[in-house]
This record gives structure tokens, C-alpha cells and sequence, in this order.
């Protein structure tokens, strides 16, 4: 599959997000989204698991801001042999409280060894 052809699928499920589910609050179409069993890792709240429980999510989040409209932006797409990682982590501090977060690391190949290539995270709530 070429760049631009895989460029051009990404943008057409992007597009569902904006026009179906956020214009028009249709959010059964996250369906065309999502995975059956894909995560969601929103800032300042647990990981959300299941598409069933990720569109639960985004109608709560959609009509409790009172979104009217989003537009996604592709910054870089990185097409390659890679590992993605979805995890949770635990910080225990100084004061003896502890922090929850969780994290996506995309992993890639390099010099022989397996490095962190991306890497986002949050803290919850």
C-alpha cells in the first residue's frame, strides 16, 4: 500500500470522527473507528477499554462540552515495522502518596535494539 493511499484511508476515518460523530452525534459510526477492543487514554482520567465503553465516553465528553464542531490534523505519519505499547504506570513519591498515570510508547528498531520511538502520557485524576 502506498503513502498516499494509506494517507488517504487514514483522513477518510478521521473525516467519520469530525462529520459523524461530532457534528452530527451519531456515535454509533465510532464502530468505523475504533477497534472492538481499542483503548483510550484521555488526559486526567483512567484508560477507557472497549469500544462499547470508548463511545459511552465520547457522547458524554461531546454533548457535556457542547462541541459543535473538531477538525484532526496529521502532523507525521510513520509507516513501519513497529510495537506499540499501551501501559499503566505507578510513581510512588517522596511523601509517601502515589501517582496513576498511563502511556502509549511506540517502539522501533534501532541499532540492533528496541527503543521507545514515541511516547505520550497522562496522569489521572
Amino acid at each position: 500500500m502506498s503513502p498516499s493511499t494509506i494517507q488517504d484511508a487514514l483522513r477518510a476515518t478521521n473525516q467519520i470522527f469530525e462529520e459523524e460523530v461530532v457534528r452530527k452525534r451519531n456515535f454509533q459510526a465510532l464502530e468505523r473507528v475504533y477497534t472492538n477492543d481499542a483503548r483510550i487514554l484521555p488526559p486526567g482520567a483512567p484508560m477507557v477499554s472497549g469500544r462499547e465503553a470508548i463511545i459511552e465516553f465520547w457522547r458524554s465528553m461531546i454533548e457535556g462540552l457542547g462541541v459543535e464542531d473538531g477538525a484532526l490534523e496529521s502532523v507525521d505519519l510513520i509507516v513501519s515495522d513497529v510495537i506499540t505499547e499501551i501501559g499503566r504506570a505507578s510513581l510512588n513519591l517522596i511523601d509517601g502518596s502515589r501517582v496513576e498515570a498511563k502511556y502509549v510508547v511506540t517502539w522501533k528498531r534501532e541499532d540492533g535494539s528496541w527503543k521507545w520511538h514515541v511516547d505520550i502520557w497522562n496522569m489521572n485524576a
